[in-house]
C-alpha cells in the first residue's frame, strides 16, 4: 500500500466511523442486562434514544456517543500534538478536564473505575509512573484506536507507543495487553489486511510481546480469553447459542479480559457483516457501548469507511458534532513519516559493504508483524520498552 494513499485515508476513517457508530448504537443499552434491554427496547436494530431510566445516559438522543469516542479523539489530539508520542502528564490532565466538563454538563458518563482511581491519585499529587498499577478494565483499549492509525504494528516501536497511551491509568498486564490487541488490529487493518487476518496478527503480536513494565495481575490473560472466544465464534452454529455462550462463559463487564475478548469474537464471527456485529454488541448486555466501539474500530479499519451505512455514520457525526476526517489527517502524516523513514533505512548501505543493512530493526519485507530484529531498544519517550516484540518469548513477563 502506498504511503499516504487514499486507501490509508479510507481505512483510518473507517476505524473512527466504526468506533463512533458502535459506541452510539451501544449507548442506550450500556450497563443494562440482556433481559432489561429486551424489555425496554425489544431488540436494538439501529440508533435509538436511551430510555429515561438508562443508568448511564438517561434520555440521551439517538446517535450520541459516549466516553469511548470522546476519549479516543482526545488521544488522537495528543498523538498529533506529540508528533506520534503521548505525554502521560498531558493525558492525565486532559482526562481530568474532560470529566470535570462532563460533570458541569450534568452527565453521568464519567471516567471508568480504573481511570478514575488512577487520575484521582494524579490529582492528589501522586507520581504518574506509579499510578495505574491496578487498572485491569477496558478503558485503555477503548481509546487506543488512534495509536493504531498513527503507527505501523509491524515496527518494533509499536508496543512502546501503545504503552504511552495506557500506563498512567492501566499499567497492568491486562490493561496493556488489551490496548495492544486493539491497537494492533486497527493498525493491521489500516495497512490493508482483512478483518480476520488483522485479528490473528494482533493476537500473535500481543502473545509474543513483553509486559515487563506492567504490573502483574491475577486476572486471566486477555489474549488467551480472546482466542477462546474466537474458537466459540468459529465452532458454534446458531447466533443465539453463540451470544449466550459469550454472556455466560466470557462475560461482558468492563474488565478487559471479558469485554475485549467478546469484541474480538464478534468481529471475527461477523467480519463480513459489520453492522450485525455492532447490533449484536448492543443487545448482548453489559458494557455494550465499549464492546461495540472496539469491535467497530477493528472492523472499520479493515473494511474501510463504507463498511457501515452512511445514513447511520452520518447521523452519529451530526448528532455528536464529529469531524472524524480532521482527526485522521495528522495521524496519517505521522504514519507516512514513519514509513518513509523505514524505506530509507532499509535501503541504506552500511559500512560493512554493499547489501549490508545499517538499520535492521525495521519490518521484514512481506507479512506485517514479522520482525527482523526485535531486541533493539525503542525510541525514547514515556513508556517506551526494550524487547517489546520478542518472538521467541511465549510467556508473558510479569512485573
Amino acid at each position: 500500500m502506498e504511503v499516504g494513499s487514499d486507501i490509508w485515508q479510507d481505512h483510518a476513517l473507517g476505524a473512527l466511523r466504526g468506533l463512533s457508530l458502535g459506541d452510539a448504537i451501544g449507548m442506550p443499552t450500556q450497563s443494562m442486562s440482556h433481559e432489561w434491554i429486551g424489555a425496554a427496547y425489544g431488540k436494538v436494530t439501529g440508533l435509538v434514544d436511551a430510555i429515561a431510566d438508562q443508568p448511564i445516559a438517561p434520555g440521551m438522543a439517538a446517535g450520541s456517543v459516549t466516553d469511548d469516542t470522546e476519549q479516543a479523539l482526545l488521544v488522537a489530539g495528543l498523538i498529533a500534538e506529540g508528533c506520534g508520542h503521548i505525554d502521560s502528564a498531558r493525558l492525565a490532565s486532559k482526562l481530568l478536564a474532560w470529566e470535570d466538563d462532563m460533570k458541569r454538563r450534568g452527565s453521568l458518563d464519567l471516567l471508568g473505575p480504573s481511570t478514575k482511581l488512577a487520575l484521582e491519585q494524579v490529582r492528589n499529587g501522586a507520581d504518574i509512573s506509579k499510578t495505574g498499577r491496578t487498572g485491569t478494565t477496558n478503558g485503555a483499549a477503548m481509546r487506543v484506536a488512534p495509536v493504531g492509525i498513527a503507527h505501523d504494528a509491524g515496527r518494533p516501536s509499536f508496543a512502546g507507543y501503545v504503552y504511552e497511551s495506557c500506563r498512567v491509568t492501566h499499567n497492568t498486564v491486562p490493561g496493556f495487553q488489551s490496548a495492544l490487541l486493539v491497537a494492533a488490529a486497527v493498525s493491521f487493518g489500516v495497512s490493508g489486511e482483512t478483518p480476520r487476518i488483522s485479528l490473528d496478527l494482533a493476537l500473535r503480536l500481543a502473545e509474543n510481546a513483553s509486559y515487563e513494565k506492567a504490573a502483574w495481575s491475577p486476572k486471566a490473560s486477555v489474549v488467551a480469553r480472546a482466542k477462546s472466544a474466537i474458537k466459540a465464534a468459529q465452532s458454534i452454529g446458531g447466533d443465539d447459542e453463540f451470544v449466550e455462550r459469550l454472556r455466560l462463559e466470557f462475560g461482558t463487564s468492563v474488565e478487559a479480559d471479558e469485554s475485549v475478548a467478546v469484541a474480538f469474537a464478534l468481529a471475527y464471527r461477523y467480519a463480513d457483516q459489520p453492522l450485525k456485529a455492532l447490533l449484536t454488541a448492543a443487545n448482548i448486555g453489559g458494557d455494550t457501548d465499549t464492546i461495540g466501539a472496539i469491535c467497530g474500530a477493528m472492523l472499520g479499519a479493515a473494511l474501510g469507511a463504507d463498511a457501515f451505512p452512511e445514513t447511520l455514520t452520518g447521523q452519529v457525526a451530526a448528532v455528536s458534532h464529529l469531524e472524524l476526517a480532521k482527526s485522521v489527517k495528522p495521524l496519517l502524516r505521522i504514519r507516512a513519516h514513519e514509513a518513509k523513514e523505514t524505506k530509507q533505512s532499509v535501503g541504506r548501505v552500511a559500512p560493512g559493504g554493499p547489501g549490508t543493512q545499517r538499520d535492521t530493526s525495521e519490518t521484514e519485507p512481506g507479512r506485517p508483524g514479522t520482525q527482523r530484529n526485535t531486541s533493539e531498544t525503542e525510541p525514547g519517550g514515556p513508556g517506551t520498552q526494550r524487547n517489546t516484540l520478542q518472538t521467541d518469548q511465549k510467556e508473558v513477563e510479569h512485573a
